[in-house]
Formats: structure tokens, C-alpha cells, sequence
């Protein structure tokens, strides 16, 4: 590590060891490493997704599965619906393939980052942070709060995503070898508290006498492009309901929402160019829209109720009737979570039951 780097990690520890934040994942300063498990599990819930968020999904599958050995037992419906309105379904997906690979082994993670790099799921950042915080290896763990940090720290004003081996290079610079876990750590509760996105506490910042960002107006950092215009998608999703129980379908194992439950749909592509959908034969009932934002695209989705005395007939898709007073069990995706509200809020679907 330079000469110069060293009373950064320093001077960012001493703070650490003061202001930390207190996470069930987490282990305090100078207290044994957490399990690797609880790690893994935590970082992968982290992803694109807020620490307030993810508390009480930690804490319902650290109940329901404490090891990863039980995780990699669990049906994989159950982890679905134990994960569904945590949003970015592929995680779960990969969340159960590398339980069952590290099950494989015996239950034990590998302790480097190259061989925490080849379980499934896991890219740079994940197999970074584990094999820091968990094992004290020496490793740059770079999340969206680490980027904002170095980016001002360093004043990088190459535009993301093409800085990123720039910034990774300049964590690895700081990075100590003595106590990685808690620098990394300290570096992401720099960005999650003082460094923030829009005014940054620079009079709080434990390293601003550093940051080559503070004269020239921190918040210019990270130079980002100009945000792309989502594209608009519009579809249908049809609620069907007989004897208390809605007709659910499981989606296919590959693709978006994979082998969730969900209300059946149209699939939501054929009406990208902003076409009307074709009209519905038989007793259907538009019930109100639903609005709903994915990574890639806005969806604007149609609620039709069926309304006739019989059901209505879904050929080729396998589903089932799941009870009206269990649905929040089913663990349906955000979006047909949604329209389930909305059906149930509908005062003439009220009437027929």
C-alpha cells in the first residue's frame, strides 16, 4: 500500500470503530468474523436493494433456514415466495444454485475470492465482500457507495461504467491488509451515511482533508450518462376466481419473474409499440391499471376480472386455485402483488363473492 493511502484506511477505521452501523449480518470491530453464510446471504439481498429493505428478509430466512445446508434443502417455491417483494427474482434463483453448490461441499464456503468467484451467482463484488468480511482476505470490494466515495476521494471524472476498473484500482490502493473486512465495511457506511448521493456531510467526513472532490463540488461525482428513456410496455393479466381461490400459474424457470407464481398474463410484448391489445372473447371486465417499473422497462398492466359463472379455460399453462385468505403465501412478484390488491378492491368482484 503507498505511503499515501495509509492514513485513509487508517483514519477511516478509527471512524469505523466509532460510528458503525449495528446490522444483523455484522460482526463489531474487533469481534470474530460473522459466518460466511450470514455474509453471502446479506450481500446478495443487498444488491440494488436498500439495507432497510432487506432487514426483515434477513431475519425471515436466517429463522426459517439458519445454515446454508437447509437453504440448499428448501423447495425452491418456498425461497421464491420467501423472497418475492425483494424485487431481481435472478438472485433467488442463484441465491438456491450456490446453497446447493457450497452444500455439495460439505457446507463450507471457499475462503479466496477467485474460488468464491466460480459459485453460482456470485460476481466480483459478491466474491470480494465475502472473502473480506468473512475471511479477512485482502480484496477491493467496490459497491455503488464505494464508487461515490473513491470517485470524490479522487476525483475521477471518467463517466461510468467505463471508470469502474479505474475506481477498483484505486480501492485496491487503499485497501489495508490488516482488517479488510472492516474497511470495506467502513467505506460502504461512509457512502451510506456522510457521502451521500445529494448533500454530502463534509464536515462529518472522516478523510475530507483527502478528497480531492470537496473544492470542486462533490456532488459533480460520479459523472454518470445521460439516463436512457425506459421503453413503455402495456399488457393484461386475467383474474380468475371461483369457490374463494384464484387461478395462479407458475412462469417459466428461465426469463423474467422465472418460476414465480403469478396471475396468467399476455406476456407484455406484443403491445411495445403502444397498439391496442385485441379484445377478450367471453364474460371478461377491465378493472383498472396497474403501474409498475422494471430494470428495463415501465409497465403499464391491465386488470381483467372474469365474470361469467364458469372459469375459464388457460389450455397449456399449469397452474393452480390458491384460497383467497392465504394469497399473501403464494409470494407473488411485486407486480401482480399489485394487481392482486386491486382486484380485491374492485367493489363488483366484492359483490360476486
Amino acid at each position: 500500500m503507498e505511503a499515501s493511502a495509509k492514513p485513509i484506511a487508517a483514519r477511516l477505521l478509527r471512524w469505523y470503530d466509532a460510528s458503525h452501523r449495528s446490522l444483523p449480518w455484522r460482526s463489531p470491530p474487533g469481534a470474530p468474523p460473522p459466518d460466511p453464510y450470514r455474509v453471502w446471504l446479506s450481500e446478495v439481498m443487498l444488491q440494488q436493494t436498500t439495507v432497510a429493505a432487506v432487514i426483515p428478509y434477513f431475519a425471515a430466512f436466517t429463522a426459517r433456514w439458519p445454515t446454508v445446508e437447509a437453504l440448499a434443502a428448501a423447495p425452491e417455491a418456498d425461497v421464491l415466495a420467501a423472497w418475492a417483494g425483494l424485487g431481481y427474482y435472478a438472485r433467488a434463483r442463484n441465491l438456491i444454485a450456490c446453497a446447493r453448490a457450497v452444500a455439495a461441499r460439505g457446507g463450507d464456503f471457499p475462503e479466496t475470492e477467485a474460488e468464491l468467484r466460480a459459485l453460482p451467482g456470485l460476481g466480483a463484488y459478491t466474491a470480494a465482500a465475502v472473502a473480506a468480511i468473512a475471511f479477512g482476505q485482502r480484496a477491493a470490494v467496490v459497491d455503488a457507495n464505494v464508487e461515490r466515495v473513491v470517485t470524490r476521494l479522487y476525483a475521477i471524472g471518467t463517466p461510468l461504467p467505463a471508470a469502474r476498473a479505474q475506481i477498483r484500482a484505486a480501492v485496491d490502493t487503499i485497501t489495508p491488509a490488516d482488517r479488510p473486512g472492516d474497511f470495506a465495511q467502513a467505506m460502504m457506511d461512509l457512502g451510506a451515511g456522510i457521502c451521500t448521493s445529494r448533500a454530502p456531510r463534509c464536515l462529518l467526513c472522516p478523510v475530507a482533508g483527502a478528497c480531492a472532490a470537496r473544492a470542486l463540488g462533490p456532488e459533480a461525482y460520479p459523472v454518470k450518462p445521460p439516463k436512457a428513456v425506459k421503453p413503455q410496455r402495456r399488457g393484461r393479466a386475467f383474474w380468475i376466481e371461483r369457490g374463494g381461490a384464484v387461478w395462479l400459474m407458475r412462469r417459466a424457470d428461465k426469463g423474467l419473474l422465472g418460476a414465480m407464481r403469478a396471475l396468467p398474463d399476455d406476456s407484455w410484448s406484443a403491445r411495445s409499440d403502444g397498439s391496442q391489445a385485441p379484445p377478450l372473447e367471453g364474460p371478461w371486465r377491465a378493472a383498472g391499471q396497474v403501474k409498475h417499473s422494471f430494470t428495463h422497462f415501465d409497465l403499464d398492466l391491465q386488470l381483467m376480472l372474469y365474470s361469467g359463472s364458469g372459469w375459464a379455460s388457460l389450455a397449456g399453462e399449469a397452474g393452480e386455485w390458491w384460497p383467497l385468505d392465504r394469497l399473501e403465501q403464494a409470494g407473488l412478484p411485486s407486480v401482480f402483488a399489485k394487481a392482486a390488491r386491486l382486484a380485491a378492491a374492485d367493489e363488483e368482484l366484492g359483490e360476486q363473492r
